[in-house]
């Protein structure tokens, strides 16, 4: 469908920037899952991921978005290692105090849950290592994805189950949390309630839920699903939002700013504002056009329409 190939520009800051990157641009209407009015405050803190600016250097992220004014950036795993290895952790711990930027949390740890024979091994071992990267950079949360794709047999289920409890385990021992992401492709973990499951079922302080909007809108999971979230099981959340796309075509690069288009965000703001979360709310998008924009500018512009979602800004 033509418009599934369409970019979307959330304003006239970020129209000018899109406009360069394809020249049939449409301006895109506000929709029902726009803004969140509230006259209370909110605990909740405001975040933006890595990935929206991944033809970016780390070091230039997190400068950039700093002058911005956004104090918490979720870290994209594959380009923290990458700025860590090259200049070490002390200088990367440096880097974000005197930015004065918050780790929002790390993501993400593919592979943990139904991989078998080399490829878990090779899965568990770089978790290992992201374990004690999280803990040397004092990153509470790293965000694992629920990606066990069909089709799955009962041992593969016991195996994700085995898994789940293991990586709880080792994550405790490094004093760190995992966000368990439901996938809206996967087999097993496709929606909001099996993943709140899985959850539960594991029984560890460690392992909590990430919430990631675009999983909820695109897969199975359903409104009354919200109601499952508390304040000891929500460890993070991601924020985005899709226009005029069929569900059963969305990808990541179809991403743009909360509040712009298609999905309710409004009942999940609210779920959030009813069980007092005050944990992180990040922006997350995978659109290769966004990529092209510059990190501060898309910093500030991002970071403006999420505080209109969450009720913490004016229109």
């Amino acid at each position: 469908h033509p418009a599934c190939r369409v970019f979307r520009p959330v304003n006239r800051k970020l129209e000018a920037y899109a406009t360069k990157l394809q020249p049939q641009v449409l301006v895109l209407t506000k929709r029902s899952g726009g803004p969140v009015e509230s006259s209370k405050s909110s605990p909740m803190k405001a975040a933006i991921s890595q990935v929206c600016s991944l033809n970016s250097a780390f070091e230039k992220d997190i400068e950039d978005y700093a002058a911005g004014q956004c104090t918490a950036v979720e870290l994209w795993l594959t380009k923290l290692e990458g700025y860590v290895e090259a200049s070490g952790i002390e200088r990367t711990l440096q880097l974000l105090e005197t930015n004065h930027v918050q780790a929002a949390a790390a993501s993400f740890q593919g592979g943990l849950l139904t991989s078998q024979g080399d490829a878990r091994q090779a899965a568990w071992e770089l978790f290992d290592r992201r374990l004690a990267l999280c803990r040397d950079l004092k990153i509470e949360t790293l965000v694992i994805a629920c990606d066990a794709l069909g089709p799955l047999t009962q041992q593969d289920v016991e195996r994700l189950q085995i898994s789940l409890r293991e990586a709880a385990t080792l994550a405790g021992q490094r004093g760190v949390r995992l966000a368990l992401e439901f996938i809206a492709a996967a087999a097993l973990g496709n929606n909001l309630q099996t993943a709140v499951a899985l959850v539960a079922d594991t029984a560890s302080p460690h392992l909590g839920i990430c919430l990631d909007a675009f999983h909820y809108h695109v897969g199975p999971s359903k409104p009354e699903d919200l109601q499952l979230l508390t304040s000891e099981n929500l460890f993070h959340v991601q924020l985005c939002d899709l226009a005029d796309t069929p569900r059963e075509l969305a990808n990541g690069a179809n991403r743009i700013l909360p509040g712009d288009g298609d999905i309710a965000l409004a009942p999940i703001v609210d779920r959030l504002r009813e069980i007092q979360y005050d944990g992180y709310v990040s922006v997350e998008l995978m659109n290769p056009r966004i990529w092209q924009i510059p990190a501060r500018q898309f910093g500030e512009i991002a970071l403006t329409a999420l505080r209109k979602v969450l009720g913490q800004a004016s229109m």
